[in-house]
């Protein structure tokens, strides 16, 4: 027979599963911009220009930080969300277990 904490118990597992593949989706978006735009494509990039410095140059010294920060907003905001709704959840089998 099943135990009553197996439903809690995948609750768990979908919230880490989500955790890490936001984590892994923010962390390529910043590979992206960091590593591909300040790096790889800054000779690319460096024919145009943003501020009066190239694109290129811009991202490697400025762009990759906001991006950064930024997604340190999106992880916040995806991550409070997600807890609510695994708080949401952990309340619904309680009070299912409850009756």
């Amino acid at each position: 027979m099943p135990s009553a904490s197996d439903p809690v118990r995948a609750a768990h597992q979908r919230y880490w599963r989500s955790n890490v593949r936001l984590t892994l989706a923010l962390l390529a978006v910043w590979a992206a911009v960091s590593l591909g735009c300040g790096v790889l494509f800054a000779d690319a990039l460096n024919a145009f220009t943003f501020v009066g410095a190239p694109l290129g140059f811009w991202f490697a010294q400025q762009g990759a930080v906001i991006v950064f920060v930024f997604l340190i907003l999106v992880y916040a905001l995806a991550m409070g969300r997600l807890e609510r709704r695994l708080q949401a959840e952990l309340e619904r089998l309680r009070q299912e277990g409850g009756r």
